[in-house]
């Protein structure tokens, strides 16, 4: 039989986090190429006598829960709360965290893994596809991306995994973005309007819960949510589906508005522009961009090309910082 956990218990079990932050340097290959990795000259040919530092498995379970709830603690009060972090929500925390490096964003995502539907371009394809001046956004992250001379109008990156996951580790870097994935938005926090009707509800904050909590409330007894409070949210949840569209639908549901347009037929040129052209604030606090917009509005469905998707997220950054600054100015007043 194991002894006891707690005899191995420190004097003092650790409460904080403590140390720095190491950014890596980039290893390069010798000047002469005989060895073409660092990592080959340190384990290549040494690996009968490879062995892990010790470890304890709780402290596996400190080191991450640790940190996830003091994230909790952090982002309850957040500035910016971002749902969905597909190629939309991902642009907009980028341009929002770079612009403003003072605001805390928390991006709550429903998925375990992030980005949506911007992992392949469309029907599985691997290339995504950017019209112009979608690139400018490209030359940004410094993701390549192939030109062709005689199709001037748009540009290719060779995988949309390349575009997503470079785009990511970008957004995540950050010291001022939470990702909150695997959890859902539920609801969202209100606040009565001046006059106290539902089409002047002050949306004030988002209710979460972990994504499998939320699949399983028809067949569980009642599991409460959690929160976050923000002055701005910002929805980038795609168009109706499991999770889709959420923020949208809510607004009718809670008679904020009175329906929705539902997203029409497919026609890109008509789409991409009345997406990236009416990213907005749509209730007081909430702003909506990306295909979400389609369900709101009546919008065409724009389909595999990716342009919109990025351009509203960096118009949705515009008018957030829009709103957080007019909101200041009225707690200040």
């Amino acid at each position: 039989m194991s002894p006891p956990a707690a005899i191995f218990e420190s004097a003092a079990a650790p409460t904080g986090i403590k140390g720095k932050v190491v950014v890596p340097e980039t290893a390069n290959a010798t000047v002469d190429g005989a060895s073409q990795t660092k990592l080959l000259d340190t384990f290549g040919g040494k690996w009968d006598q490879f062995k892990f530092a010790p470890i304890r498995e709780s402290q596996v379970s400190r080191a991450m829960t640790r940190r996830y709830f003091q994230d909790l603690d952090r982002y309850a009060e957040s500035d910016v709360v971002i749902v969905g972090a597909g190629s939309c929500g991902l642009s907009t925390a980028y341009v929002l965290a770079k612009a403003r490096p003072d605001l805390k964003i928390a991006i709550i995502e429903a998925s375990v893994s992030p980005g949506g539907g911007a992992w392949l371009g469309g029907q599985l394809f691997s290339a995504m596809v950017m019209r112009r001046p979608a690139e400018l956004f490209l030359n940004e992250l410094g993701v390549p991306y192939e030109e062709d001379p005689d199709m001037p109008n748009y540009v290719v990156v060779k995988h949309a995994s390349l575009f997503t996951s470079t785009l990511l580790s970008k957004v995540l870097a950050f010291p001022n973005v939470k990702l909150f994935n695997a959890t859902c938005v539920e609801d969202l926090v209100t606040r009565p309007g001046p006059s106290g009707s539902a089409q002047e509800v002050q949306i004030a904050g988002v209710v979460t819960n972990w994504t499998l909590v939320t699949l399983h409330h028809d067949d569980h007894s009642c599991m409460d949510p959690n929160t976050i409070n923000a002055p701005v949210i910002i929805s980038t949840t795609g168009h109706d589906g499991p999770f889709g569209a959420f923020c949208a639908k809510r607004l009718v549901s809670m008679t904020t508005i009175d329906k929705l347009g539902g997203m029409r037929g497919l026609d890109m040129n008509s789409a991409e522009d009345a997406i990236v052209k009416n990213t907005r604030e749509v209730a007081k606090g909430l702003i909506i961009g990306g295909m979400e917009l389609s369900e709101i509005d009546g919008f065409n469905r724009m389909g595999p090309t990716f342009g919109a998707m990025v351009l509203s997220g960096v118009k949705a950054a515009e008018e957030a910082l829009k709103v957080f600054d007019e909101r200041k100015r009225e707690c200040a007043e």
